[in-house]
């Protein structure tokens, strides 16, 4: 008997996210830690539901397993890049490096004005490395850490780096993401980025004003003497020097020369280690253990700050928190997390699932601002279930693309629009690969953090408020409107 495909239904496309939706929720209220194990188990029975469906229609499993396997393959780049982040922070520990940073940052930023300088900073850095991840593993936990010492809670303070550095991701030549957009809806790179900068600075101005507000008002909960235990109790323990700062700006190098992220943060992570067995050999031997020669103890101390977890004690129980990683192992289960979001999203894809339920909400836009509307909330859409922001920008850039030259409208118009909603709200999604791993990276809930990424929230509203209310849209031009215009110029 030979089976026969069909379409799903609408029903039929929508109760495996509706499951998902459910079992997320019921799994914030029940466990402490969701990133343990149980949103990961949530994605994958959802995506059971949704095999069954697929399987259902006539798909042969075969199929389905193909577009599964490509979808992970997909990851395979995020989920490595993830593993050396834990290296890095593991060996910029040790080394002194992160502990360097805070150090003299505490003597340098103004407590009042802190926010506003950890966005500026975090700007500067992503838009010269073109990439938001690297930014925030090395100076955003450094930032991170000095927010903590000064008295900020950490979700305001992780709100500030990540718009700081989801700011340069967006806008950076060099940026992945920056490149796919344009690629996507049919322009080019520099007027693609030119065109963003109409909703991008007034997104980012907002967002300075906002964190300048919080930073005047807020209620500090440490003292000049509490910031002071922070510098002796890191004193305690590491050789401060400013000549650990040569490792970030290596590093930072290396990545402006367009190095891929893998190798540049290898390069990172032995520099770390190196490092920490020239200026740190007092903390090598404490990490290590007694009674081994330094050779020994700096291998063992080297490999430990790679894959496992280091705590280093003092008597300020703030510092000994921010002293603490976890290296590679402190990364498995957000890659169980990103594993189990790519199946959820590659059986969605295979099945149709997902075009199902974006075909209405196209033949609804009837106006620019409702085309815009829908192209945003179809980006969130995917970075929610498809669980990737590139899948989020690909998958509506091509669906999209006709229906905006159809409209008139130039191809910028829609690059903008991806990047504003695809890659601004990836980091708000905890089962994203973005989220996941700057929420682990920080140590801060995505959804803790969420409320304080204004730049991230704002990014997508006004792509909407632009569209609507038609400032600075770009159209095609009209042959006969070209035809006019040569007319008067002769």
């Amino acid at each position: 008997m030979v089976s026969i495909k069909r379409t799903p239904s609408l029903a039929e496309a929508l109760l495996p996210i509706a499951c998902l939706i459910v079992l997320l929720t019921v799994n914030v209220f029940v466990f402490e830690d969701t990133l343990a194990g149980s949103n990961q188990i949530a994605l994958l029975l959802a995506a059971t539901i949704a095999g069954i469906i697929v399987r259902r229609n006539g798909q042969k499993w075969e199929q389905t397993h193909k577009q599964v396997v490509k979808t992970i393959g997909s990851a395979m780049p995020s989920m490595l890049i993830l593993l050396l982040i834990g290296s890095l922070a593991g060996t910029w520990m040790i080394s002194g490096i992160v502990p360097a940073m805070i150090y003299y940052g505490l003597d340098i930023i103004n407590p009042n004005l802190f926010l506003v300088t950890a966005v500026i900073v975090s700007a500067l850095v992503s838009v010269a490395t073109g990439s938001s991840w690297s930014t925030i593993a090395t100076i955003g936990v450094a930032l991170l850490g000095i927010g903590k010492a000064i008295g900020f809670s950490e979700p305001i303070v992780a709100g500030a780096i990540i718009s700081g550095a989801y700011f340069g991701d967006k806008v950076s030549p060099l940026s992945d993401t920056t490149n796919l957009a344009p690629a996507m809806a049919g322009t080019d790179l520099f007027t693609h980025i030119q065109y963003m900068f109409f909703t991008t600075i007034p997104s980012l101005l907002i967002t300075l004003v906002l964190f300048l507000i919080i930073g005047f008002n807020y209620e500090f909960q440490s003292s000049i003497t509490d910031i002071e235990l922070v510098k002796v109790a890191i004193e305690q323990i590491f050789n401060t020097t400013p000549w650990l700062f040569l490792v970030p700006i290596l590093l930072f190098g290396i990545i402006i020369m367009k190095v891929p992220p893998v190798p540049s943060l290898m390069i990172g992570t032995l520099l770390g280690g190196a490092f920490a067995v020239l200026f740190q050999p007092e903390l090598i031997r404490e990490v290590a253990g007694s009674g081994m020669s330094y050779t020994k103890a700096a291998y063992v101390s080297f490999m430990q700050a790679m894959f496992g977890d280091i705590s280093l004690s003092t008597q300020n129980e703030n510092v000994n928190h921010l002293l603490s990683t976890s290296g590679m192992r402190g990364m498995l289960d957000t890659i169980w997390l990103i594993l189990s979001a790519m199946v959820f999203g590659g059986i969605m894809e295979a099945g149709g699932l997902l075009s199902r339920i974006t075909r209405p909400i196209m033949k609804m836009a009837k106006s620019t601002g409702a085309l815009v509307s829908s192209t945003v909330g179809t980006c969130i859409f995917f970075n929610a279930t498809a669980s990737d922001q590139y899948l989020a920008i690909v998958v509506p850039g091509r669906m999209y693309r006709k229906a905006y030259e159809e409209r008139g409208l130039k191809p910028e118009v829609l690059s903008r629009t991806l990047e504003d909603s695809g890659t601004m709200t990836s980091v708000l999604i905890p089962w994203n690969t973005c989220g996941a791993t700057q929420s682990r990276v920080l140590g801060v809930a995505t959804f803790d953090y969420l409320p304080y990424c204004f730049f991230n929230l704002l990014s997508p509203i006004m792509s909407i408020l632009f569209a609507y209310l038609n400032i600075k849209i770009r159209r095609l031009v009209k042959p006969s409107e070209e035809a006019e215009r040569e007319n008067a110029t002769v």
